[in-house]
């Protein structure tokens, strides 16, 4: 019975490997087994890191909110506390748009976060 190699399904996973591998430099681009490799590595970090991505922008949100609420008289906790108490449903991302692109809005939002946070603790 003859070897079977399996040719063409061979070749064309090769080729798909080879495909992703474009850009890379030196042998991690010109041949299978360096390639395969590399592809692999990048697509592990590449799932990895789309996690990581969401918390980093929160993280980053957060930091912004802090040094607006902090600009304003309040901490952070005190201002999340604060829009709690008020009911405000407003998210990180948007409260650190807000922070950063239009600081008299988000005085106004901290003004009532102080006013609703004062009340809880009198």
């Amino acid at each position: 019975m003859p070897r079977a190699k399996g040719g063409p399904k061979t070749r064309r996973r090769h080729k798909k490997t080879m495909k992703q591998a474009k850009g890379y430099v030196g042998g991690r681009r010109k041949t299978y087994r360096q390639a395969r490799e590399t592809v692999e590595r990048g697509l592990t970090y590449a799932y990895r890191d789309r996690k990581q991505r969401k918390r980093d922008l929160r993280s980053l949100w957060i930091v912004r909110i802090n040094a607006a609420a902090r600009a304003n008289g309040l901490s952070y906790s005190r201002l999340v506390a604060g829009l709690r108490e008020a009911g405000v449903e407003v998210d990180r991302k948007i409260l650190a748009a807000l922070a950063l692109d239009d600081p008299q809005a988000f005085a106004a939002v901290a003004e009532l976060a102080r006013t609703r946070a004062a009340a809880a603790t009198a």
